[in-house]
């Protein structure tokens, strides 16, 4: 098993009520996502443990099954979690200093 890292972008703000809704949903509270909001967007980013990236996404993206409302627009890796997740190849352009 290996440790994913990944940012999970969403379609829209979660609105007041989806925030409610978030609040009472136990999959989103083990540590293995963590909201960021700001002005006009928002974002979970993600820590899997599996033994393929695209398992870990499927994971991640299995626990919005319940989130009314909620769609994820996009799944980014920065040039931080290449290197974190071990991805990092000559062929990688190291992120700048």
């Amino acid at each position: 098993m290996r440790k994913w890292r990944f940012t999970l972008h969403l379609q829209a703000p979660l609105t007041p009520e989806q925030s409610d809704t978030l609040d009472g949903l136990d999959r989103f509270s083990d540590g293995r996502t963590c909201l960021v909001e700001g002005p006009g967007f928002a974002e979970f980013r993600c820590s899997f443990d599996a033994e393929q990236l695209t398992g870990a996404i499927a994971e991640a993206l299995g626990r919005f099954e319940d989130f009314p409302g909620v769609l994820v627009r996009s799944v980014e890796l920065d040039e931080f979690a290449l290197e974190d997740n071990g991805m990092a190849t000559p062929a990688v352009v190291p992120a700048p200093v």
